[in-house]
């Protein structure tokens, strides 16, 4: 019995009702005119063929069908002007179905009205409509609830009926289908890089407040401490502020990525190892202005990540840079002294996201010890980058 009268609380139930009654109010106009019920059947043909309806169709479908589904990419009902000759065909179908089912509603209309025609009847008045022809008694009162069991079963199967067939001849195209997966994957791809941004970021931060902290302590020098402070204040901020735009994204569907820093930046990354006590020697060869703008984002996190690295594990040690612009390529090394077990990273995440960055614009990313050094060295392409727009939408350009 819950299942049964379950449908009968939901408001979509009763919009889905409003939806079968709009074809009917346009057939009942034709009626006026003409008592040729297959007019407005035949008169759809033309209508469903013209491009707009389908998407007429799609957002009337959704908003009074299926509101729940209202605006998602991955809606059952397709809200878009037909782009072939199938889909307007189908729209035509759809048309057509639609005016069969909205002739369960000029029906449902009758039967409230017989409910009111058995309640008069009950006074002495003959009863009219769908209850024409029996005699008017007093216990005529009691058949007047009857009508209204079809009347709700005209409304939540009509309803049904009309969702089925909307999602059928509506429904998005296989091209649809594939380009909506598209999105949610090129969504998932924009996270997972802000994610490791993010991991980069706060990740740096922490590692060189840290090391200053330590530092400062150890030193036991007012001028070094203040040097140290306020080393860890800028990192801190530049932390922050990509907290920030990390969390105004993920808050805001939609909302332009802020700019992102590049390779032009790398002197903020090596003044910040400087400031922790690392000798940074660093060595840059040929035009970085010349390194598309997503080959110069990458390569800035992989140089943030690297040294993050040095700082965690080897701590305030010699570090030799180079960044080589030269051959239609983007060559990154950095080495350091490796100093007993500490100087040597594992393979966690922050070399896993080092290999993924230069994987994902087609280079290769190497980490390994040589020659007493641990060194990370990166080689990235200038050219043939095919980046799709969610997977760059933070370009800032």
């Amino acid at each position: 019995m819950h299942r049964i009268l379950t449908p009968l609380t939901s408001a979509v139930t009763y919009s889905r009702w409003l939806h079968m009654f709009i074809p009917a109010a346009a057939a009942s106009v034709w009626f006026f005119i003409s008592d040729a019920f297959w007019a407005p059947l035949l008169f759809a043909v033309p209508i469903g063929l013209i491009p707009a309806m389908r998407l007429e169709e799609g957002i009337q479908a959704q908003l009074l069908l299926t509101p729940s589904e209202r605006g998602r990419p991955d809606a059952s009902i397709a809200a878009a002007s037909s782009s072939s000759w199938a889909e307007r065909w189908r729209t035509v179908l759809w048309l057509e179905v639609r005016l069969l089912i909205s002739a369960g509603a000029i029906l449902a209309l009758w039967l409230p009205v017989a409910s009111i025609e058995l309640v008069l009847s009950a006074a002495g008045r003959p009863p009219g409509g769908l209850a024409e022809g029996l005699d008017p008694h007093w216990w005529n009162v009691l058949l007047a609830p009857l009508p209204i069991v079809p009347l709700l079963v005209l409304v939540v199967l009509g309803g049904r009926l009309s969702t089925a067939a909307a999602r059928w001849l509506l429904g998005p195209s296989p091209t649809d289908r594939l380009t909506v997966l598209e999105g949610l994957t090129e969504e998932l791809l924009e996270r997972n890089r802000m994610a490791r941004e993010l991991h980069d970021s706060i990740g740096h931060a922490l590692t060189v407040a840290v090391v200053q902290a330590g530092a400062a302590r150890a030193a036991n020098d007012p001028a070094f401490t203040e040097r140290a402070l306020a080393a860890i204040e800028e990192t801190g901020r530049d932390a922050l502020e990509d907290l920030e735009r990390v969390l105004r994204v993920l808050r805001e569907s939609g909302t332009p990525v802020s700019r992102r820093p590049t390779l032009a930046e790398a002197e903020r990354l090596l003044d910040s190892a400087r400031s922790s006590g690392a000798k940074v020697d660093a060595r840059v060869s040929g035009d970085l202005g010349l390194v598309p703008a997503p080959v110069s984002r990458e390569g800035y996190r992989i140089l943030q990540e690297s040294l993050t690295n040095v700082l965690r594990h080897a701590g305030p040690v010699s570090v030799r840079v180079t960044i080589t612009v030269d051959g239609g390529r983007l060559e990154l090394e950095v080495a350091n002294p490796l100093s007993g077990a500490a100087g040597l990273p594992g393979s966690g995440s922050g070399l896993r996201g080092i290999r993924e960055r230069a994987a994902l614009l087609g280079g290769k990313a190497r980490a390994e010890s040589r020659e007493d050094e641990w060194r990370v060295s990166v080689s990235l392409p200038l050219d043939g980058i095919r980046w799709s727009d969610a997977v760059h939408r933070s370009s800032g350009r």
